[in-house]
């Protein structure tokens, strides 16, 4: 039994660790992220970085996803004005409730009024830059009937200026593989985002992740591990309270107080 374990621990770390290169594209922009264990498809192809083997090769089995209807992040206005600076609490609060009702960790459905058109992403293996890519990406690698990214909290970050700090769960399922995707151990992630103090608005994220990233893809690759070579999936998330959206003045907010009240009312429904 050791040595089987052995033999496939092995495997993972050959795979992930062991032809690590790095090509930079030419273009400044970089549009593929990992995010977890595996691949953050490209939207733009080639305008990205390789940093993780795992991650290259992972790349290849990506699913394309059907063109029969109208895509979430098209509906998206990347170009509406940016929100007035806000207080780092009133942020967090904002962000605690759009998160919670657009799940924007994983389906992509970012408000881009909170965000710097300077605004970089980071996790262990890829940069990129720019709202737009990251929500594009994001969209594309999460399976959208079965992936939720639950919001566990948002907390002002008082260890780090400026920053913001988020606990969410992640489950579900990734584009990748020929039979329909891989399935996700449900797991604790961890976002940093990080406020100009110009503007107020975010400028960075970091993800981290509450476990190794070799039990995540072990996990995917091998379910019947879980909770016995690899950590057991994290326990549901139990909120006893719904997030309130702040009473922001201003007619910047104005028509997104609106439409926040329509997912509201949307989510009591299905709920």
């Amino acid at each position: 039994m050791i040595t089987i374990k052995l033999i496939v621990f092995h495997a993972v770390i050959l795979v992930t660790c062991g032809f690590s290169t790095v090509l930079v594209s030419t273009k400044p922009t970089i549009a593929r992220r990992s995010l977890s264990f595996t691949i953050l498809q490209s939207e733009m192809k080639d305008d990205y970085e390789k940093k993780n083997a795992a991650v290259n090769i992972l790349s290849n089995f990506m699913q394309e996803q059907e063109q029969t209807e109208i895509n979430l992040i098209d509906t998206i206005n990347f170009s509406a004005p940016k929100c007035q600076k806000l207080p780092l609490d009133t942020l967090a609060q904002i962000l605690d409730y759009e998160l919670y009702t657009r799940e924007w960790f994983v389906t992509g459905n970012v408000n881009p009024v909170y965000f710097s058109e300077k605004f970089e992403f980071q996790d262990p293996d890829v940069k990129l830059v720019g709202i737009e890519n990251y929500a594009r990406g994001v969209n594309k690698l999460f399976d959208q009937k079965t992936s939720r990214a639950e919001i566990i909290s948002v907390n002002v970050n008082n260890d780090k200026t400026n920053t913001i700090t988020v606990r969410w769960r992640l489950s579900g399922k990734v584009n990748i593989g020929p039979f329909g995707g891989l399935s996700i151990k449900p797991y604790i992630c961890i976002t940093d985002f990080t406020a100009d103090p110009d503007t107020g608005l975010i400028i960075f994220q970091e993800d981290f992740f509450e476990i190794p990233q070799w039990d995540i893809l072990l996990s995917a690759l091998f379910p019947f591990l879980t909770g016995k070579l690899t950590s057991e999936p994290a326990p549901p998330v139990k909120r006893e309270n719904y997030p309130v959206m702040p009473n922001i003045s201003g007619d910047r907010m104005k028509d997104w107080n609106i439409f926040d009240g329509v997912l509201k009312k949307f989510k009591n429904i299905i709920d």
